[in-house]
């Protein structure tokens, strides 16, 4: 794994927060696009090449978090979920709170086993019950330190967990903006690409929406992370996605609610696959949506695909993934977009 993945991974940016990660995206961007500027709901949108066609390629900067709700008398911090995080995982997780005096790392701690009733520890623990930790011994240290309305990211290491297994907290999508950066490098189509690194994916497909309006593109494909499927407990009729077989092809979001990839699309994908020889798996997903659910509505209709990545763990502080499946999604993504540029 490359330093600017784990920069990227390790960088912060809950939803409406993204200017860590956006910053690195602009100046990443501007090494490869003659044209790079960002909008005011916080998207970044670079602009490559020319020709009849304009192709969006869209990967969200924003992660999953939490945000400071309110603080204790006794300087404990109650905060809400920025984003879909399964309770399960919040538990003892160390995090950072970003203000904007500095980094405040604290706990999230809750009421221990020892204490707990019978009927307790047969539920998980909700996050209404449980607490940030930053040290303080009342609310009024804890709000010369931190504010209401602070966003508090999990404090989590990236790296490799085996040969090309990594890890990280923001794989979700940072993986995807990775592969936007690396695409926009290698690049070369009769088209005007713009690549968007979107902003609040995670809270409604915001920055998809309002940068898809402004493009106005003839074709569209959004990057992302998608569940695997190849740990215990998963059916394959639940997920057949296995990490390193490939980047998986979405044929539908949602069960019909997100993305339904046009036939003409789906077409084009695999067939760019199948003649480059570019591992390939099939994701059909009943739960979940993308940007490009948002991108295919944009005016009179786009027709968008969708191209991402398995991820274990998803959605929390350490997702796990696949790098030969990253350079799968780069491979496809630039030969589909080929493929686009001269319909």
């Amino acid at each position: 794994m490359d330093e600017l993945l784990i920069k990227m991974l390790s960088a912060a940016g809950i939803s409406g927060y993204e200017s860590e990660i956006s910053a690195i995206m602009e100046s990443e961007l501007k090494k490869s696009s003659r044209e790079v500027t960002s909008d005011d709901f916080g998207n970044i949108i670079a602009k490559k090449g020319s020709g009849k066609r304009k192709i969006m390629l869209a990967a969200h900067m924003d992660e999953v978090g939490l945000m400071v709700k309110y603080i204790s008398k006794e300087g404990f911090i109650s905060f809400i979920k920025v984003g879909g995080i399964d309770d399960r995982v919040l538990v003892a997780q160390r995090v950072v709170v970003k203000t904007s005096k500095g980094d405040v790392t604290g706990i999230i701690g809750s009421k221990p086993p020892h204490l707990q009733k019978d009927e307790e520890r047969k539920k998980p623990v909700k996050y209404e019950e449980m607490f940030i930790d930053i040290g303080a011994k009342s609310r009024e240290e804890a709000l010369s330190m931190v504010s209401i309305g602070d966003p508090v990211v999990f404090d989590a290491p990236s790296g490799v967990l085996n040969g090309k297994l990594c890890y990280g907290k923001a794989a979700d999508n940072r993986v995807g903006c990775y592969i936007l950066l690396k695409v926009m490098e290698k690049l070369k189509a009769d088209a005007e690409v713009y690549a968007v690194a979107t902003a609040q994916e995670e809270v409604g497909l915001k920055g998809s929406r309002v940068s898809a309006f402004g493009i106005d593109p003839d074709f569209a494909l959004a990057i992302d992370t998608t569940v695997a499927g190849d740990t215990p407990q998963i059916q394959e009729r639940e997920s057949s996605l296995k990490l390193g077989s490939g980047v998986a092809i979405t044929i539908i979001e949602a069960s019909g609610r997100g993305v339904i990839v046009g036939e003409k699309m789906k077409s084009l994908l695999i067939k760019s696959a199948k003649d480059n020889k570019i591992k390939y798996q099939m994701d059909v997903i009943e739960g979940g949506v993308t940007d490009g659910a948002m991108i295919q509505l944009n005016r009179s209709g786009v027709l968008t695909g969708v191209l991402s990545v398995p991820c274990r763990y998803i959605h929390s502080p350490n997702s796990v993934f696949h790098l030969d499946d990253v350079n799968s999604a780069v491979n496809l993504t630039i030969k589909a977009v080929e493929k686009l540029a001269k319909l």
